[in-house]
């Protein structure tokens, strides 16, 4: 169970706060059922509410700074997605962003990239579905790892690149 005051990740909303865990008096909801009552941080003025008990909501505690400072150190070795069939590449997309792990989302990212830099060389421009993946994978990464590192979101990407210059 989450603690009032927690950090967590909760599905497509991101980072969240648990602001309360209550019941709710709500017509047509359970009034015994707790739920977590969360503020996402990055989506001023939106508010989820998860069950307790809810085993279906993707929601985990946001990486400690440990874990965050060793992935960044081991993103030159997080390998690219495969993808054969470029008509399915929006559903590996989507599983990895889904799937609300870290380094899938590096994988996104390092594979969007790459295949930005190879469409560039041949003249064309990037796909929309690989722009909006691109955005969705780093606004998730960056969140999190802005709090898991106590830094201001913005800081996130200029952190990750000064760390890639390390030997």
């Amino acid at each position: 169970m989450f603690e009032v005051g927690e950090y967590v990740v909760c599905g497509n909303k991101g980072v969240c706060v648990v602001e309360k865990i209550t019941t709710l008096d709500i017509a047509g909801v359970d009034k015994e059922r707790e739920y977590y009552i969360l503020k996402p941080i990055y989506q001023m003025g939106s508010t989820v509410y998860v069950p307790v008990d809810s085993p279906k909501e993707a929601m985990r505690p946001v990486i400690k700074r440990e874990e965050a400072q060793k992935l960044i150190d081991a993103i030159r070795d997080v390998p690219l997605l495969a993808i054969t069939n470029e008509k399915l590449s929006e559903q590996i997309y989507r599983e990895c962003l889904k799937s609300g792990n870290c380094e899938e989302w590096v994988r996104i990212l390092k594979t969007i990239w790459r295949r930005k830099q190879e469409r560039l060389q041949a003249g064309r421009k990037v796909t929309a579905v690989d722009a909006k993946y691109f955005h969705m994978a780093e606004e998730s990464l960056y969140g999190e790892l802005a709090v898991a590192l106590d830094l201001n979101r913005d800081e996130v990407e200029a952190y990750i690149e000064k760390a890639a210059e390390q030997p």
